[in-house]
């Protein structure tokens, strides 16, 4: 159903990362076993093994790797081969000391972690390239071989560099992006606090400085960074494809790390990859959970994407490493795969009795095969050969949340007007709404194409250019629904505050304008007065950190502040503009009020809500010839799933429902012929 050029494997694809450099040859045959009862088929190889492969700067050896890969295509397990380049050897950094990172306060990076090596060094990228083309033009043709892995989670922990190579690099991307010096003051602002530049040499690295340094010289330099390391990619993926046609991939931490913009680097990666693991804290951590496999779908244009990685239990590397619950593992992995993955891998298959993750959970762990996590790896390698059916559909939802990682980049920097408003909290506050209610979600670009979409959610669009803003309102007029949060639009590419004032560029989608903004104190809050629509029962909502001073322009409004500094101000409004409409909040509301807003906001744009039971999340994947319903119950008791078909987990037939037990999954499979005319829905909800 997919035109990628997804791994030649049958079925969805299960394993994880495999390091058998840490381990004796009998432990490998034990491996290749365990890895046939656990059902396992695709295991990536090689991410931190340069200096076992490259003993010397020029020098390889490839005996135990082509042994392993030879094993491993006897048991029937595939390779996901990667290059080692994340984690250079100790003889690199020995021959080339200039290829060290240097951090913002002019601290030299040492050896001994990973992604130690400078993004714009020449000799780094001479021997990323050298150790790819190695790789490719040996093991191109090899039986095991089906896909190709680049680096391991670009920019993490290592994005910004500002080293002397870099600064150099950070010119001529200067110079390229802006053509001359008139128009990068003008960009940058720099007549403020007289910072204009008369040479291309006197532009730096936005290093530590006394005060805060430029906010369009910070934004472009994390634009840089990004294009380096995407650059850096290339060269790889470039070496590999001079030997080899299989996909190559990369894998990001989608939700956990914005320091790529992942819908720049999915156009150059052939399948979307992704590793995610729950925040600990978070006692929640599904809906973050949900939030890294929507996004990590929409980059790849809704195409099936890889989960490259998660874990079997607790990570090590959280202040507190809460060990997954009985059945959690199972029910993270299918939230993945009903949101689009037909990969299902882990970090780390055996784990590692040394190093810095020796206390990682994994596929085998430290406990051995009668542990409840290697029965569970059992359990769910079986679950997931009997939903192989699944492969290649899609998800179809009706709803877009706007994510973008250079507004991101812009909001989050210093002297912005309150500390207790971030782009992520925004976020999570919308997404876990729509999360709650049941409907499905894409992320998406303000310039997209967003026709597809009923209704079009900015949380937190900070940054807005002036094209991006008229096909928001084009969307709108053309009958689109397009709800806008507060701190939204305020600034242009260049985070310069746009001619007319705070969210100007929306004023004719939005029928309003920003006068002033209203921060709070820290742990004061206002109520707003929500009067709605005609027939609507005023009510009192709950909202904090944050009010505004609305303008209005043609915007009816729906709820008014009832104290604090925006009294008897317009808090919320609605906005008919063309064929369609456009929402205003201006306030942090509370979960309750978000439901409020929501339910009429669904209303102008027809979404329909599915009216699961609380704690069931329910997924839809469209295949060619059958719909699937992956259900998974969060709570601890038992709940009813509605519809008809096979629940093929279980192998029994389902007429009206089907009881998704506590803590649970199901996966119901209806034809197509029985969805037409009842049924098929098109958009992403059951």
């Amino acid at each position: 159903m997919t035109s990628l050029p997804w791994p030649a494997i049958d079925g969805l694809a299960y394993g994880g990362d495999y390091t058998p450099e840490q381990w004796p040859r009998e432990v490998w045959r034990e491996d290749a076993a365990l890895m046939r009862e656990a059902g396992v088929n695709l295991v990536s190889v090689g991410i931190f093994s340069w200096a076992l492969l490259e003993t010397s700067e020029g020098v390889f050896d490839f005996a135990w790797l082509d042994e392993l890969l030879d094993l491993l295509h006897e048991n029937g397990v595939s390779v996901d081969l990667g290059t080692p380049t994340a984690s250079p050897p100790a003889w690199f950094f020995a021959n080339h000391p200039d290829a060290r990172v240097i951090d913002r306060n002019g601290v030299v990076q040492g050896f001994g972690a990973r992604g130690m090596a400078s993004h714009s060094s020449p000799v780094f990228r001479e021997a990323i390239v050298r150790i790819a083309s190695a790789l490719a033009e040996r093991y191109a043709q090899h039986p095991a071989v089906v896909m190709w892995h680049v680096h391991n989670e670009y920019g993490v922990p290592v994005g910004e560099d500002y080293s002397p190579q870099s600064v150099a690099a950070f010119r001529k991307w200067l110079r390229a992006r802006y053509g001359t010096l008139d128009a990068l003051n003008a960009a940058w602002g720099t007549t403020f606090w007289g910072q204009r530049y008369g040479e291309w040499d006197h532009i730096g690295a936005p290093a530590a400085a006394p005060s805060v340094v430029n906010p369009a010289q910070r934004l472009d330099f994390a634009r840089f960074t990004d294009h380096q390391l995407r650059d850096c990619f290339i060269a790889e993926r470039d070496a590999i494809r001079a030997h080899s046609s299989l996909p190559v991939t990369t894998n990001f931490m989608a939700n956990q790390s914005w320091t790529t913009d992942m819908w720049a680097w999915a156009r150059e990666v052939d399948i979307v990859s992704d590793d995610h693991y729950l925040w600990a804290a978070d006692p929640e951590g599904e809906i973050g959970l949900a939030i890294a496999a929507d996004l990590t779908r929409s980059v790849g244009g809704g195409k099936p994407w890889i989960l490259m990685e998660h874990s079997t239990s607790a990570v090590n590397w959280q202040p507190r490493n809460i060990a997954k619950r009985p059945g959690e593992m199972a029910r993270n992995s299918f939230t993945h795969l009903g949101r689009g993955a037909d990969a299902i891998m882990f970090f780390q298959w055996r784990a590692s009795r040394s190093g810095a993750e020796k206390f990682h959970s994994a596929m085998v762990p430290h406990a051995g095969t009668t542990s409840r996590v290697w029965r569970e790896v059992v359990e769910l390698g079986g679950a997931l050969q009997r939903v192989a059916g699944v492969r290649g559909s899609t998800v179809q939802p009706e709803v877009a949340i706007l994510w973008d990682f250079e507004s991101f980049w812009a909001q989050d920097l210093e002297w912005r007007p309150s500390e207790d408003i971030t782009h992520a909290d925004q976020i999570r506050a919308f997404y876990e709404q729509l999360w709650r209610d049941g409907v499905a979600v894409d992320f998406a670009l303000p310039g997209h194409d967003l026709s597809k979409y009923k209704l079009v959610v900015a949380p937190a669009q900070y940054l807005l250019s002036t094209k991006d803003a008229a096909n928001l309102t084009r969307y709108v007029e053309a009958g689109g629904t397009l709800l806008v949060s507060f701190f939204s639009a305020i600034v242009d590419e260049n985070d310069a505050v746009h001619p007319g004032g705070f969210v100007a560029p929306l004023r004719d989608a939005l029928g309003l304008t920003v006068e002033e903004f209203l921060p709070l104190r820290d742990g004061d809050g206002v109520t707003v007065s929500w009067t709605g629509a005609a027939g609507d029962d005023p009510h009192a909502l709950s909202a904090d950190a944050w009010a505004e001073d609305i303008a209005l322009e043609g915007a009816d409004v729906v709820a008014t502040y009832v104290d604090g500094p925006g009294a008897d101000k317009p808090a919320i409004t609605r906005n008919t503009h063309g064929e369609g409409t456009g929402w205003y909040v201006s306030t942090r509301l509370d979960a309750a009020g978000l439901s409020t807003l929501l339910g009429a906001v669904y209303a102008d744009a027809g979404v329909e809500l599915p009216g699961h039971p609380e704690g069931l999340e329910v997924m839809v994947r469209h295949g060619e010839d059958a719909r699937y319903v992956i259900a998974v119950n969060h709570r601890d008791t038992p709940a009813q799933l509605a519809g008809s078909g096979e629940e093929i987990l279980g192998g029994t037939v389902v007429d009206g429902s089907v009881t998704v037990e506590p803590g649970g999954v199901a996966v119901l499979r209806t034809p197509i012929a029985d969805t037409q005319g009842g049924g098929r829905s098109t958009g992403g909800n059951p």
